[in-house]
This record gives C-alpha cells, structure tokens and sequence, in this order.
C-alpha cells in the first residue's frame, strides 16, 4: 500500500493545530477538502486516527503513534530541501552537539561563533549531559557529534563498543585532588597516605563517585575506596567557590585552578604517582558517511582545541 505523502501531510496539520478549520487555513483548502482527505486516510490504513465530536477531533492511539513519527520527517523536510539546494562545498545545516556540562559551557559557544562567522549558513544544537548517556544519544542518532571525558565514559560503560565509534582526541587534562589552604593546613598538614585522604570530605562535579574513586585507585591502587561526599554540585564554579570556602577535597583540571595552586590558595594534593590524564575527545559514529558541513566543523574543532592546548600548557588562558 501507498500512501499519499499529501495527505499525510495534512493529517499532521490537523493534528497539530487541533482543529480541520485551522488546517484548511494553514493549507489554503476548504474544511471539506481536508475532512474528505482524512477520511481517505482512514480508510487506506484502515484504522480511525479522530474521534469526532460536534465540538472538536479527539485523536486516537493511531494518530498519536502516526504523528509521532511524522514530526521529525516533516519538521526537518524544509532544512533538508535548502540544504540539498545549496552547494555541496559550502557547510550548511544543522550540525547536533552533545558535551559534558562544563566543557560545553567554556568552550562550545566560542566555538560555535566562529564557525558561525565564516559558514552563516550553519545552526547548532547543544545538548550538555554526561558522557554515557552522550554516547547513547549519539548510537540512537541523536546528535552528530558527542565530546566525552574519556576516563569517564569508560568507567560508566563497561560495555562501551568502542568499535561503533571514531574517537579524535581534542585535549588531554590532567586530573588533580586540591583544597584550600586552610583545610589543607586544618585537615591534611602533609599527610598525603591513602589512610587520611580517604577520611576527609569531598566535593564532586559528578553525580556519582566514580571519578574520585578513580583517582584513588590511580595513585594508590585501591579498588574498593568509598570517599565521603559532603556536597554534588554540577558546576566547576560552584565545586571551587565550595573548595574556597574550606568544605573539602575535589577533583579538578590542573588548568582550571593553576591561578589559585600559583597564588597558594588553592593546594594540590600529590603523591610519588604522577596525576592522571583525561582526554576529551570528539566522537563520531564509525560507520556514518559524514557530510562536508560535518567534515568541515570537525577539523575546526580540532584546530580551536589545539590553540587551547597551547595556551593551557604554558599557563596564559584568559
């Protein structure tokens, strides 16, 4: 059976607007064209899609799953028409963003501007959520691009497939215990052992205490850590103002606090390991044919990170 792609159409509209009036002015047709229409729906799907009352359409079961899964066809169709009308050299379209909250809010909206400034024609869309459920996304064709932290993406997904995904490396971080002075001189006082740390309050960016058990396991090689969180906060503003403010212990980026670890305001905990490193990376699934708009972003990200890299390493970020 084929159906009308017209009339599909106005079904949508219909369902929609919640009214055979408004869809006939919307389509520039008369009620009884769009009612005749949607009784010929009906009847070729054999299956009711409105309850039809003297006041108003009730949709049924039926039209809810039709619609459903006619909305992201229709409402993306005039997006895809100027984009196939446009030069296939020139970027154009949507591109779909996922990232990791504090990643996506100090780095994707410049990044995304200057894009912008050279190829106008190109929208984005960003999603900031955690790195597993990004690589989700990203599987269900969600998004176009997923940045993850690396070390957590694999502690969460024991099961990641790496072998659906293309991963390119944008920025390695690297993973540092800190706290105030004045809890590290209340508290710490150079007592760096597994016995004390482990004592101590902590602070974490994260819903869960995956990433600090990380960290103890890398430097001490102790699997079964349970450190005591005192405050979940998903903001790096909000985890440092509470680090500042002497509540406890937090992992962090060396570049995010090397103005406060200089100042000594901020003291990083260290021991004979040496701290480890968080690569982001930019994520892609393996097995897509990326466009050129795609194509092209990607090595615009890469070039913008590696300029962040360089001013990260010698300590001169803004």
């Amino acid at each position: 059976m084929q159906t009308d792609l017209n009339r599909l159409r106005i079904f949508y509209t219909v369902y929609r607007l919640d009214s055979v009036s408004n869809a006939a002015k919307k389509l520039n047709l008369s009620q009884p064209a769009v009612s005749q229409h949607l009784q010929k729906l009906e009847n070729e799907l054999d299956v009711q899609l409105f309850t039809r009352t003297h006041k108003k359409l009730i949709p049924t079961s039926a039209a809810e799953q039709l619609f459903n899964k006619l909305e992201p066809f229709l409402t993306t169709l005039p997006d895809t028409l100027r984009q196939i009308r446009h030069p296939a050299d020139s970027p154009y379209g949507l591109i779909r963003l996922g990232a990791p909250y504090e990643f996506g809010q100090a780095y994707l909206p410049g990044i995304c501007h200057a894009f912008r400034q050279k190829f106008p024609g190109v929208s984005f869309s960003i999603g900031l959520d955690e790195s597993h459920t990004l690589l989700k996304s990203l599987k269900n064709g969600h998004i176009d691009f997923a940045i993850i932290d690396l070390v957590l993406a694999s502690l969460h997904l024991t099961d990641s497939r790496s072998d659906l995904y293309s991963m390119d490396p944008l920025i390695d971080e690297e993973l540092t215990l800190v706290c105030s002075r004045e809890y590290y001189d209340r508290e710490i006082r150079g007592n760096h052992t597994y016995e004390n740390l482990i004592r101590k309050d902590f602070i974490s960016d994260e819903h869960d205490d995956m990433f600090l058990r990380h960290w103890f396991r890398h430097h001490f090689e102790i699997t079964a850590a349970k450190p005591r969180i005192v405050m979940m906060v998903e903001s790096h503003q909000a985890n440092l103002r509470c680090v500042k403010l002497g509540m406890g212990l937090a992992l962090t980026s060396s570049h995010m606090v090397w103005r406060e670890i200089r100042d000594s305001t901020i003291v990083p905990i260290t021991t004979p390991t040496q701290n480890a490193i968080n690569t982001i990376s930019l994520v892609q699934l393996l097995d897509k044919i990326p466009t050129q708009t795609e194509k092209t972003f990607h090595s615009h990200i890469r070039r913008h990170m590696q300029h962040e890299s360089i001013l990260t390493r010698f300590n001169i970020l803004p």
